[in-house]
């Protein structure tokens, strides 16, 4: 007799049963809405008729920006700007639970579709705005990931003095989308107990805002300015990238004494130990401008992985310098199923990151590829009540493009 466990369907997602409109553009809208889809919530990305989003035709440091944020999604392709398509779209809310919008400030009231017209034709309905800024005297500007790193300090702590530098990711969009959909989450467990929805916001300056805390603490304790990251003072003797001889850079984190007595034995560099100079790590700090070198020149004898190995055999931190693509390859990722296989608009596959989450031991992977335009749509078009011949109708006049789900 088969064993019946091996038959048994998994749990259902966290968030099945959780319906999501999301007028989501570049990052932070579809971010906010790719982790209800990771989580399970069947979500809608609403786009343009015809063409789509433009995020799908961007080039350079944008042309990915589709493919990573709009997994687990479909497509509803409507005309938001014409009648038809906007009392449309007011009968969809009515069939959602949450309603994701990202687009530039007071555009969704001018299309009529705002919190108060979408609440009005569905009373439950969880409204997650995601803006610049929070209602305050910046709340009608236009903003950038770029623009609220350098308002905030991201920029000034990432360069050098007098050399700000935005971080290497679009770090502000991705936790002010991330931000939302906690919102969301929140007010979706309060919906359990009042019955009633109500409006999440989230905004990218606050976001930089709530990164820079840690230094505006550390100036209220010390009384001092804190330095860029550059030029950050020593709290550790050994804090440092380190050339290899085989072309590479790695870092190392000595943190503690502990630390040091490993990375000596491990590395046969026995006469450190003995050296009183060096015993602490505040002797090896005041001990830098002949210790750091000889270090250098020590470690440049070695090659990358002779490095890595000895360093994770006396258990101190390290990591090599690595690229984005590298991560394709690490042994890490693709060992614990971080990665997963997303559809290229070219018709190839790339791996990508998976929401870095584990409920219970249980990832959240890759259930739809980035949706093609329309693709989807007909889902929740049919959930309202609209006939086959209802939409044809529309796809006739322009208001939306459908198509099947694959």
């Amino acid at each position: 007799m088969e064993n019946s466990e091996q038959h048994q369907q998994p749990p259902p997602l966290p968030l099945a049963g959780i319906r999501v409109l999301e007028l989501g553009h570049n990052i932070m809208g579809p971010v906010c809405g790719q982790i209800l889809a990771d989580l399970g919530a069947e979500v809608f990305k609403v786009e343009r008729p015809g063409t789509g989003d433009d995020t799908r035709y961007l080039k350079g440091f944008g042309a990915g920006f589709f493919v990573c944020f709009n997994r687990n999604k479909k497509s509803l392709a409507i005309d938001l700007k014409s009648e038809q398509g906007r009392e449309l779209f007011l009968r969809l809310v009515a069939q959602v639970d949450v309603l994701i919008e990202n687009f530039a400030p007071g555009t969704v009231d001018r299309l009529g579709i705002g919190a108060e017209a979408c609440r009005a034709c569905n009373p439950r309905l969880i409204f997650c705005s995601l803006k610049g800024f929070m209602p305050g005297p910046y709340a009608h500007r236009m903003a950038l990931d770029e623009v609220v790193q350098m308002m905030g300090g991201l920029a000034h702590m990432t360069g050098p003095t007098g050399k700000p530098m935005r971080a290497g990711a679009s770090v502000t969009d991705i936790l002010s989308g991330s931000l939302g959909a906690v919102g969301i989450l929140a007010a979706l467990v309060q919906r359990q107990q009042s019955g009633v929805g109500q409006t999440v916001q989230a905004t990218l300056f606050e976001s930089v805002a709530y990164l820079m805390g840690q230094h505006m603490a550390g100036a209220a304790v010390t009384g001092e300015e804190p330095p860029p990251m550059p030029e950050r003072g020593r709290t550790w003797s050994v804090y440092e990238l380190f050339a290899t001889a085989d072309g590479y850079q790695v870092f190392v984190g000595i943190t503690s004494d502990r630390h040091w007595h490993r990375f000596c034995a491990a590395f046969g560099f026995t006469d450190w130990t003995e050296d009183e100079r060096l015993t602490t790590n505040q002797g090896r700090i005041e001990a830098r401008d002949w210790f750091l070198p000889e270090l250098q020149r020590r470690l440049a004898s070695l090659t990358r992985a002779e490095l890595m190995a000895l360093a994770e055999q006396a258990s101190i931190p390290f990591a090599p310098v690595n690229k984005p693509i590298d991560l394709w390859h690490d042994r890490h990722l693709l060992a614990s199923g971080g990665l997963d296989n997303v559809a290229l608009p070219d018709g190839g596959e790339a791996l990508l990151p998976k929401m870095p989450l584990r409920l219970d031991g249980r990832t959240f992977p890759l259930r739809h590829q980035p949706p093609r335009v329309g693709e989807g749509a007909g889902d929740i078009l049919h959930l309202a009540g609209l006939s086959s011949e209802a939409i044809e109708a529309l796809v006739a006049d322009g208001v939306l493009t459908v198509l099947a789900s694959c």
